[in-house]
């Protein structure tokens, strides 16, 4: 019982993993759009692209998407090591940041990460030197910066999937050690019914010695009786061959 509740928790497992890496894929392609969002009480405007994943998840890569993509130092909450506390939640910061896919020009960077029921919310405002990031302003350097939101959350996406793989992976280990041992479970119920069966045949013969024995005790106390029945008789008859004997004696006297 006990393994046929962990194989059936194992195959529901793998199904839950199979559906979310699902639900992961058809996120991939996740739109980018314009919006305007506060930043510590500035309404900026910026491009946004929402991820279905774990919200600290999210904000953890983005922090380090940034690092690596603009070259400079991050300034937001305390996940990256060397990042500095900055006063808004999720908000992240990068002065002269050098994105040369986007612009040769240096840029200043707000982002802001942000989890909701819809998701996570990845939020950046570019300022390009001589202009705001603006879908219809700005169109070249707008499809740029779309490109990299969207590369970023292929990525999650696929590292998510691959976790998911890790996982299912471990789940196929722990189901086949189950099913060797269930195998092996098998074979030693098959050795036991076999002993088992020898026993019980060897229990047979001894209880067949048994009876013989007893019939043939049986027939020996009969027989025991009959000898000392004869034996009792030839007592008897002993003791008057030589009570005549003892007569014959007086008489000779």
């Amino acid at each position: 019982m006990k393994g046929k509740r962990t194989h059936m928790k194992a195959v529901a497992l793998v199904f839950m993993l199979l559906g979310m890496a699902t639900m992961g894929w058809a996120q991939q392609r996740s739109t980018v759009d314009e919006k305007e969002v506060d930043i510590n009480g500035i309404v900026r405007k910026g491009q946004r692209i929402m991820i279905q994943l774990d919200n600290k998840v999210v904000e953890k890569a983005w922090a380090s998407y940034l690092k690596e993509k603009s070259g400079g130092t991050v300034k937001g909450p305390s996940i990256l090591p060397t990042a500095k506390a900055q006063a808004g939640k999720g908000v992240y910061t990068v002065e002269k940041a050098q994105i040369d896919t986007i612009t040769t020009n240096p840029m200043r960077i707000m982002s802001k990460v942000e989890g909701s029921d819809q998701g996570t919310m990845v939020w950046w405002s570019l300022d390009l030197g001589n202009a705001y990031l603006s879908k219809k302003e700005t169109t070249k350097e707008w499809a740029r910066s779309e490109a990299l939101l969207q590369q970023f959350a292929r990525q999650l996406y696929k590292q998510d999937v691959q976790n998911q793989i890790a996982d299912a992976e471990k789940v196929l280990v722990n189901s086949q050690n189950e099913a060797d041992r269930v195998v092996r479970q098998a074979d030693e119920i098959k050795y036991k019914i076999t002993k088992n069966q020898a026993r019980k045949q060897e229990l047979e013969a001894e209880l067949a010695a048994n009876a013989n024995e007893l019939t043939q005790l049986n027939q020996d106390v009969e027989n025991n009786l009959k000898q000392q029945e004869a034996a009792k008789k030839q007592v008897e008859n002993m003791r008057r061959a030589v009570d005549i004997v003892k007569a014959k004696m007086d008489k000779i006297i």
